[in-house]
């Protein structure tokens, strides 16, 4: 988490600091102009759920991270109630090229409504896992071919194109995908962080989906009872269908408790639970269903 404060320093303040050293990019009277930036760096310890704008906010104030009720918004109302901008780093880093080159420049290294260019984390079972950035546009297969393709060429399986809490999509869905927020969303998910998620033939659906939602149980600020209880209801029937103890009614459950947290709560994490739960079973349900008929899994290769 980053904090900073600009503005012009007082006479006073002028004779008390000394003169920057080289480069003296930030601090008080940068390169001689007058003008004061200062940058302040606050430990995050970890909360995921401070990744949400306003729950960084209650935790830089020294509160618990939790969620505000929105609006008022942090453009108004943020920081110790004054307005406050919270972006991403990524976005921050784009702006020194749009300044130079231009917004119509940076549009177009994409595609209509999808311009520009965007980082994405690229893990899992792939040879090479890293950060590229790509235009946006470009085809999936074209960024997969940038990380060195799949680790061991084994076939794709599936995807998850944004982060744990976007909607997984199979392997051939994926490879006929571009990655830009329009096809994405086509195709049924979203790109959200960036974060491209790729799972190998060998890899179990319901222990992928059983390590997600436990995930989101344990990171649930707890603030929001749907979510509170509903990620421990979502964990505890994945665990079940994994374990071999799983009934029939467990799918349908899954899809209903998901329906029920969905747009229930203050902030996104609790349809950040959702989304996986839905999209892992209703892609893979014929996995879910091996695991509950015959109390076993399907892929007898996962490691």
């Amino acid at each position: 988490m980053c904090t900073a404060r600009s503005g012009r320093p007082t006479s006073a303040a002028r004779r008390r600091s000394p003169r920057p050293t080289k480069p003296g990019f930030l601090g008080n009277d940068i390169l001689g102009s007058g003008f004061n930036f200062h940058l302040f760096n606050h430990h995050g310890y970890g909360a995921y759920i401070c990744g949400e704008e306003t729950a960084l906010l209650e935790s830089l104030e020294g509160k618990k991270g939790q969620p505000r009720f929105k609006p008022p918004f942090p453009a108004s109302f943020g920081l110790y109630g004054k307005p406050t901008t919270i972006n991403n780093t990524e976005t921050f880093a784009a702006v020194p090229w749009i300044i130079r080159n231009g917004g119509d420049a940076f549009l177009n290294l994409g595609r209509p409504n999808n311009g520009g260019t965007k980082l994405f984390s690229v893990t899992g079972d792939v040879a090479r896992p890293g950060n590229y950035e790509i235009r946006l546009g470009t085809p999936f297969a074209k960024l997969l071919e940038m990380a060195g393709g799949m680790r061991d060429g084994r076939p794709l399986k599936a995807c998850i194109p944004g982060g744990s809490s976007m909607p997984v999509l199979p392997g051939a869905i994926m490879m006929a995908t571009d990655m830009d927020y329009d096809s994405i969303a086509k195709a049924g998910s979203m790109l959200g962080s960036g974060a491209v998620i790729l799972m190998n033939d060998t890899r179990c659906m319901v222990k992928s989906l059983l390590r997600l939602s436990y995930f989101y149980y344990e990171e649930s600020c707890g603030q929001c009872t749907p979510c509170r209880e509903g990620t421990g209801w979502l964990w505890r029937v994945v665990d079940r269908i994994e374990r071999g103890e799983g009934r029939n009614e467990d799918l349908d459950l899954l899809l209903s408790v998901s329906d029920n947290i969905a747009g229930r709560t203050i902030c996104a994490l609790g349809d950040a639970a959702a989304l996986p739960v839905k999209s892992f079973v209703g892609h893979f349900r014929a996995e879910f269903q091996h695991h509950i008929d015959h109390k076993r899994c399907l892929v007898p290769t996962y490691t």
